[in-house]
């Protein structure tokens, strides 16, 4: 049986993959300790990584490479959920506590504005913060965002529900496996996620209601996986695009759900760049004198 020691050996050896210079933070926030892969100039503007559910931070080691030249990365273990956040002090159970958390992370990290970037569940979350304190979000990329436009389809929940009831490593593994075929998804992500889910069966992340897309102002690019088997991708794109006209909304043929971010293209990659640096907004960094 898997211990905690074996996921935070495997957490290590895919934060080892980050580009050199990546700093660790654990930033004390009333929830708890909240730790957070750094990366990239310190004045450049901030942007945040939310990663999917089980995920952890580690897994936007790409990303950094792909970004962290023009940005200061900062790529949060989303408390609650596998990783190196430790919960403490204030219970966080609703989605004002988790809006309250990343209100006081930000503050922690002498950030008053900064970009966005989430994953599934991580996708919720930051399309959810951009609506609760619009002045602190510059622009928002979502990569297969869940539970944003649109619900989940119920094949993939069931497929989901031995993982969630009865988690083990070997059954999310094969459940990994079969959600992302030929897409070359990292085997080391694989593995921290699988171990992860039992290492952390106990987890409860906080979940909420869809938020009013609608109300959206901040610059907003949504990548969809085209064989995504979370939900339908057109049916996501067509709602997106009413709920947010302004919206750019792409669909990335190869990629299923799970082969986010990992196994994003290099022009992919290229298009969220291109996108961030766009914005004509100043660095939300604070300064102090």
């Amino acid at each position: 049986m898997p211990s905690s020691a074996e996921f935070f050996a495997a957490y290590d050896a895919l934060l080892a993959r980050w580009p050199a210079g990546t700093e660790e933070l654990d930033v004390p926030t009333p929830y708890g300790t909240t730790r957070v892969h750094a990366h990239g100039p310190a004045q450049a503007p901030p942007l945040l990584l939310l990663h999917g559910g089980g995920a952890t931070g580690t897994v936007w080691f790409r990303t950094a490479r792909a970004l962290g030249e023009g940005h200061r990365l900062l790529a949060v273990d989303i408390p609650c959920d596998a990783g190196r956040s430790v919960t403490g002090g204030r219970p966080l159970r609703t989605t004002a506590d988790l809006m309250d958390w990343l209100d006081a992370l930000l503050d922690g990290l002498g950030v008053d504005r900064a970009r966005l970037l989430g994953h599934s569940y991580g996708a919720w979350i930051a399309l959810t913060y951009a609506l609760h304190s619009p002045g602190r979000v510059d622009r928002l990329v979502l990569l297969d965002p869940t539970q944003c436009f649109a619900g989940f389809r119920p094949a993939f929940l069931l497929r989901s529900l031995p993982v969630l009831v009865r988690p083990t490593a070997a059954r999310a593994l094969a459940y990994l496996d079969r959600e992302t075929a030929g897409t070359g998804t990292d085997p080391e992500w694989k593995r921290v996620f699988a171990l992860g889910a039992e290492a952390f069966a106990g987890r409860r992340p906080v979940v909420g209601r869809r938020p009013d897309a609608a109300r959206l102002r901040a610059p907003l690019l949504v990548l969809l996986a085209g064989r995504s088997g979370a939900h339908r991708p057109a049916g996501v794109a067509a709602r997106a695009r009413r709920a947010v006209p302004h919206a750019r909304i792409e669909t990335l043929p190869g990629l299923t759900h799970f082969a986010m971010p990992t196994a994003l293209p290099a022009d992919a990659e290229r298009r969220i760049a291109e996108f961030l640096a766009s914005a004509d907004v100043s660095d939300g960094t604070r300064r102090t004198t």
